[in-house]
């Protein structure tokens, strides 16, 4: 955990007669997003948003804005603060485990936010136990937590070095895939092989994120370099590798991706080669002396 990181909650791990104070930690950096504002373009002047009524098209400030819900097309009922004050869940600094689940058996669908914990004083053992408990039994726990006036369903699961705390939808919010219409294609003996094989040239151990950087993010901060420094930015279009709408051939496209990626590997360790012929050779002169 990075010395400048702040803690957003405290909070209590509970489960039966076992209590871990522990701190709460926003496991994302929002800072290392790119964003924009929004300007008038003559002067560069920062514009700010305006909220305007739709009965008569006048500005309305904040202090004359009430919620409201549309119970009827265009007809609301609405709720003061206090009112919806009342409505809330009071805020917990406990997470209650109801249950330990096999860590594989909760789909990702269901992920929404991720935060560490750390212990609070006092606490690094039982800490430690539970995280090295729940990574030899690859199991998670299960609990509940209000926040901000909402409850939320989470799973606590171990990470290397310690715990992560993960928000999950309800069943209610996700979505069903059959309200999209999706219907399987049939598929044949020799697509599935040559599907499988491409499977397997492209297969890995596991997932390492330090393979990824976001190419994109680069490209927009070069851009942004460029504007700074006074020079234009070119607009050719960004490099696309699959545009879409076409109907291609499967099989053909399967064949020509298993193909490229054998060329691939065999870049790869012709590159390699030299290096090692170098590497053999620079030994032996070394014995020699």
């Amino acid at each position: 955990m990075a010395t400048q990181a702040r803690s957003i909650a405290s909070l209590t791990i509970s489960f039966g007669l076992v209590a871990i104070p522990v701190k709460l930690y926003s496991a994302t950096v929002s800072s290392e997003r790119i964003s924009f504002n929004l300007l008038r373009q003559k002067d560069g002047s920062r514009v700010k948003q305006q909220y305007i009524a739709v009965n008569d098209g006048k500005p309305v400030e904040r202090s004359d804005m009430v919620k409201g819900y549309e119970f009827a097309k265009d007809q609301y009922v609405m709720f003061s603060p206090e009112e919806l004050k009342a409505l809330e869940d009071a805020t917990t600094h406990s997470v209650d485990i109801g249950q330990f689940v096999p860590l594989d058996s909760v789909d990702p669908l269901y992920f929404d936010g991720t935060y560490y914990l750390a212990p609070d004083k006092g606490a690094a053992k039982p800490y430690t136990l539970l995280a090295t408990a729940l990574r030899k039994a690859q199991q998670c726990a299960v609990g509940r937590w209000i926040s901000r006036g909402k409850e939320h369903i989470v799973i606590i699961r171990a990470l290397e070095d310690g715990l992560a705390l993960h928000q999950l939808h309800f069943k209610a919010e996700i979505r069903d895939l059959k309200d999209l219409g999706v219907e399987a294609a049939p598929v044949s003996e020799p697509e599935l092989k040559l599907a499988r094989q491409l499977i397997d040239h492209l297969g890995a151990k596991r997932f390492d994120p330090n393979e990824y950087a976001d190419e994109h993010k680069a490209r927009v901060a070069a851009a942004i370099q460029r504007k700074v420094d006074g020079k234009e930015i070119s607009l050719a279009e960004s490099p696309v590798t699959n545009k879409g709408g076409n109907v291609i051939d499967l099989m053909e496209a399967l064949r020509a991706s298993i193909d490229a990626r054998g060329s691939k590997a065999a870049d790869m360790k012709e590159r390699k080669a030299p290096k090692r012929a170098a590497a053999q050779a620079s030994s032996r002169k070394t014995a020699r002396r």
